[in-house]
Parts: C-alpha cells; sequence; structure tokens
C-alpha cells in the first residue's frame, strides 16, 4: 500500500525498500482488534452461495457484497456500520451508521445503493447469514427490487474476503486512528472517508495501484 501511495507521486522504489525504510522510521500497520461475537436471530431463508469466491467481476453493479461493523463509543455503547461494495471496483457503493445492526438498517443501506447506482434488475448481493439478511424483511425487499441474494457458508468469513479487507480498511485507516465528538460527528466523517478517501483518493491493489473511481472509469 505504501509503495502505490507513492508510485501515485511518481516516487518509484521497491516493495523492499520502502519497507527498510519504513522500518528504520518506526512505521507500523495497526492491527484490527477482532470482533466480538452476534447472537444469532430468527432465520426467514438462507440463500446459496452463487460467487463460491469468484470475487473478479468484469462489470461495474453486478455483484455487490455487504456487511456490518461494529465501533465500540468511549461512553460504553455501540455504533454499528452497515456498507455495501461492488466487487467490479472495490468501490463502496452505499454507507450507513446506526446504534444496532438490524434489518432496517440493511435495509436502509442497500435502499441508498440503489438510489446512487441504479442498477439493473438481477444484480447480486452477497453476504453472510446473519440474521438481518436471513430475516423476512430483508428478502421481501430484495425480492421486491430484483435484488439476488447470496450468501457465505456460516462462520466462513474467506466466502466473502473483499468485505472484510474493506472492513479492514475502514478500521485501520479511519474509526482506530480518530476520535469523534458525537455520533452525528461519527457518521458524518465516516461518509466523507468512505466516499472521498476510499472511493477516490486511496490506491486498491485489485485495480493494479488505482483508486476505484479512477479504475471504474478506466474500464
Amino acid at each position: 500500500m505504501r509503495h502505490d501511495y507513492l508510485a501515485m507521486e511518481n516516487i518509484i522504489y521497491s516493495y523492499a525498500a520502502i519497507f527498510k525504510y519504513a522500518h528504520e522510521l518506526g512505521l507500523q500497520s495497526i492491527v484490527r482488534r477482532k470482533k466480538p461475537e452476534y447472537r444469532k436471530g430468527k432465520v426467514n431463508k438462507i440463500f446459496t452461495n452463487l460467487l463460491n469466491r469468484q470475487f473478479t467481476v468484469t462489470e461495474p453493479n453486478k455483484v455487490w457484497c455487504t456487511d456490518f461493523t461494529y465501533m465500540p463509543r468511549p461512553n460504553g455503547t455501540m455504533r454499528y456500520n452497515c456498507s455495501i461494495i461492488d466487487l467490479f471496483d472495490r468501490s463502496a457503493a452505499a454507507t450507513l451508521n446506526g446504534s444496532s445492526i438490524t434489518a432496517e438498517l440493511a435495509i436502509a443501506t442497500l435502499q441508498k445503493a440503489l438510489n446512487q447506482q441504479k442498477p439493473g434488475k438481477g444484480i447480486i448481493l452477497h453476504s453472510d447469514q446473519g440474521s438481518q439478511y436471513t430475516s423476512k424483511e430483508f428478502n421481501d425487499f430484495c425480492a421486491k427490487k430484483f435484488v439476488q441474494q447470496s450468501m457465505s457458508r456460516a462462520y466462513c468469513p474467506y466466502d466473502r474476503a473483499p468485505m472484510e479487507r474493506f472492513y479492514n480498511t475502514f478500521k485501520n485507516e479511519f474509526y482506530n486512528l480518530y476520535s469523534f465528538s458525537s455520533n452525528d460527528d461519527l457518521d458524518e466523517r465516516t461518509c466523507e472517508f468512505v466516499y472521498g478517501k476510499y472511493n477516490h483518493k486511496r490506491p486498491h491493489t485489485h485495480n493494479d495501484g488505482r483508486t476505484p473511481i479512477v479504475a471504474r472509469y478506466a474500464a
């Protein structure tokens, strides 16, 4: 990642040289903390894994991936983020924060992505088997919007590896680095990071060192 950032500024060094200088300067990666376990709620329907780890997609708005992550607040409460990424260029199609992990937050995030991206009928949405995604409320919403649901196997994060990577970036390069004065401040700055830095400024190895937006319009 350091190599790609420098290359964007026309500063070209080998990976080995960058690693050496980073070590000499005491620069280290921030390790993401392990997420807490969530209680599984009532399941309405579990869908087949349509991807089977085939994460390379040749067109935008054909396959999306979604998940939740937790954000512990200093006052002991928890804030949650739901995001959707496009597997074509790993861009964030939508992101939204809420006070709990619910089907309502999952639906609101999906509706936001549909409004912003306007995909055709039959887009695939890949998720885990969390109760938010297996609920009748969410299943009915997807059917109404002509969204095909796809699900990872239980307890298998490798089936949704791009989403796991997105949240590693979200935590390590945003949430774990800063403090936030309020939930409103966190929500506003979440959007600034995801839609601003992540989509437009941050290089991604999947895109050969280009940002998601540059990769999308270069295709």
